[in-house]
């Protein structure tokens, strides 16, 4: 009885991974795993926020770095992930100013490195084409992850601004997981298949559904905003977050690639996971302006 039970169960298990192509139980430990870190940080002292973030724009700087390299574009790993990594103590601590600077600086900084390289390492010297190609990889990551990342930091950092930062990631996850769970169940219909082939009009149906319960229940019970706030923080998530999750299919789809790592198990990369939330992060932001 126990062995025909373990076997049913071994089977469904696999029957779900095939359909959703990922290990489930796997990627939702690590989900757990990271949310209750995000909750420990936020909620107990704000500069733990600080190193959460941090060592998450590591990993996204440098996964993201490797598979441009990948591609053939030269990203000099080490200054990209420090410069990236120096955008979040900078805008915690100065803000607006840190976040701006140290972001324009972080460019100005690899750029910099990989024209010395240019110059002093032979195996490193590419065509004028090649080496201002290999400028622009480096501003996209200092732009797609410092920078962006960066608002989830600034949000975090104002009065108050913990719980919306808490707030707009329950939103997102509640996104991911309505798109999720409903494109599974009912998904015939595809959103943007040359993009994303396992998106739907129903997975974004469902998305809309669960933000619009989560929104509504955190801006009466968290943020004490009237309910018409958590529409709008639902219904711009959704936005943002299907929108993030297109413009990471479509840079791994130009470098040929499923996932962007694989370091965390059932999940491919930190930014396969993540992607939702980095424009979402700023829209959240602003949103926390107008509001409060």
């Amino acid at each position: 009885m126990a062995s025909d039970f373990e076997a049913q169960a071994r089977a469904a298990n696999e029957k779900i991974n095939a359909r959703t192509g990922r290990p489930l139980l796997r990627a939702i430990g690590v989900g757990l795993l990271l949310g209750g870190s995000l909750l420990v940080s936020l909620l107990i002292l704000k500069e733990l926020y600080m190193v959460f973030a941090g060592a998450l724009v590591a990993f996204l700087a440098y996964e993201l770095a490797t598979a441009l390299r990948s591609a053939g574009r030269d990203v000099p790993r080490i200054p990209t992930v420090v410069a990236a990594v120096a955008v979040v103590p900078a805008t915690f601590y100065w803000l607006d100013e840190g976040h701006w600077w140290v972001t324009l600086g972080g460019i100005a900084v690899i750029s910099l490195w990989r024209l010395v390289e240019q110059l002093v390492r032979p195996s490193a010297r590419a065509s004028s084409r090649d080496l201002l190609l290999d400028f622009g990889a480096g501003a996209l990551i200092m732009i797609y992850i410092a920078f962006m990342a960066g608002f989830t930091v600034l949000l975090t950092a104002q009065e108050g601004g913990q719980w919306w930062t808490l707030a707009f990631l329950i939103v997102v996850v509640a996104v991911d997981t309505g798109a999720y769970a409903s494109g599974l169940a009912f998904g015939k219909h595809l959103m943007a298949p040359a993009i994303s082939p396992k998106k739907t009009w129903e997975g974004f149906a469902g998305s809309v559904a669960a933000a619009l319960i989560a929104g509504v229940l955190l801006a009466l019970f968290m943020l004490q905003q009237p309910w018409w706030v958590g529409v709008i923080l639902a219904l711009a998530m959704v936005l943002t977050a299907t929108s993030g999750d297109l413009a990471e299919s479509l840079i791994k789809r130009d470098l040929g690639i499923k996932d962007i790592s694989s370091f965390l198990p059932g999940h491919g990369g930190f930014l396969d996971r993540l992607d939702s939330a980095l424009l979402s992060g700023a829209v959240a932001y602003a949103l926390f302006l107008i509001f409060t």
